[in-house]
This record gives C-alpha cells, structure tokens and sequence, in this order.
C-alpha cells in the first residue's frame, strides 16, 4: 500500500518504503500492457526513484499465441495481435528513477553480487501520477549509458518499425530523437541523475517485494503529471 503526504508543491507523494505500480500504456492504445508493482526509494519535486526487486511478479505482452514479443521478427512484431501475462522480474533487480516532466527516465542495472553494469535511458512520456502509481507510453528507442560515460544508441530498428506500421508519426519520431539528443547532453555533461552516486546504492532489506493487485489495470481515478 502507498503511504502519502501533501508536500508545499501541492503534489501528493509517496514514502520511501510505499509500494506504487509503473506502468506503461499500449502504443496505439489506452490499455496498460506493462505493469511492474515497485518500491519507493525516494520521491519529491526533483524526483521519483523506485526499486523493482527481483522476482516481482509483473504483466508483460506477448502475442496472441504466447510467442514472447523479442522472438517475433521486427517485421511483424507490432502488427500481429497480442495478449497480456503476468510473470516474474528475471535477473538482478532494477532501479528506476525519473525528473518529473522529463521524456525518459534513467534505469540502473547490476550484474550478479552488485556489479554496476549500465545506465539506461528510457524514452518515454513524461510520468503521469495518479493514486497507486505512475503511468507512461514507451517511445521505443533508447539508450545504454556505461559506468564509463559511453553512450550508444539502442533498438533503432524498433524505433524505425513503430513508424513504419504507424505507431508513431513523423514530427512525434522527431519529438522522441530531440528528446533522446537532450538525454545525451546530460550524459556528456554527467548531470543528475547520473553523477550522483545511485550506482553504490542499496535496498533496505527490510523491505517486502510488492504484491501485483488484481486489479493491476485499473483506470486511474485522479491523474497529475
């Protein structure tokens, strides 16, 4: 459950340790078709982090006919219809953290016993707030961020599918790449939030890994941005 405040901007936010849902609406729809129920490590008017902790049972696409969406060739893979399952988080946990109003968020992987492996840079609508979580559209492209401050662009091919099938218009495929060349200033200048230690970072241990309600897709009844 998400324990609020009312802070002096007026936003409701939620304390460390809350269990929020992020979420991502389909492309081309209003339906949510990913669901990951997070932790909240910190959230104010600068910024929302949240810990996914391995194994957190989640929902994810998949096509129609269970075929997971990556083993379907990029021709098809947006075309063909889909379904939604719930499944659990493989692999190491994942920090998310987010500027409010920014068009990406900045994700941390580890490798197994704490080994930083990467930043990266999901570009996304800017979060909306609502009671129970956060929710967003993916924009597709992203980019991988080495501890080194290397950047390189990831799933372009994606990127050029979605506007082929329509998913995406030209000035919003624009859009997207200013916002991903803005991503890239950041991480040139190594601004916040890649500067500010999050790799040495920790869960409590204390904590519980959050439960996916059954109502995991749930119209939000109060949105904020």
């Amino acid at each position: 459950m998400a324990e609020h405040g009312i802070t002096a901007d007026g936003v409701e936010r939620w304390a460390p340790g809350s269990h929020i849902l992020w979420r991502y609406r389909e492309n081309g729809g209003d339906g949510i078709h990913i669901c990951r129920p997070v932790t909240v490590v910190t959230d104010t008017s600068d910024l929302l982090a949240v810990w996914m902790a391995p194994g957190t049972e989640c929902v994810r696409p998949v096509l129609a006919d269970g075929t997971p969406v990556h083993h379907e060739p990029l021709a098809t893979r947006y075309t063909k219809p889909r379904t939604v399952v719930r499944d659990r988080w493989h692999g190491t946990g994942v920090l998310k953290l987010a500027h409010p109003g920014e068009p990406w968020s900045v994700w941390l992987f580890w490798e197994q016993g704490w080994r930083f492996k990467n930043f990266y840079v999901n570009l996304e609508e800017p979060l909306a707030r609502w009671a129970g979580g956060v929710d967003s559209e993916d924009h597709f492209l992203d980019i991988s961020v080495t501890p080194e401050r290397r950047w390189h662009w990831r799933d372009e091919d994606e990127f050029a599918e979605a506007q082929r099938v329509g998913l995406m218009d030209a000035a919003q495929a624009r859009a997207v790449r200013d916002a991903g060349n803005a991503a890239i200033e950041v991480v040139r200048a190594w601004g916040s939030p890649f500067r500010d230690g999050w790799p040495r970072w920790r869960p409590d241990p204390a904590w519980n890994t959050p439960v996916l309600p059954e109502d995991w897709d749930r119209t939000p009844a109060r949105v904020s941005t």
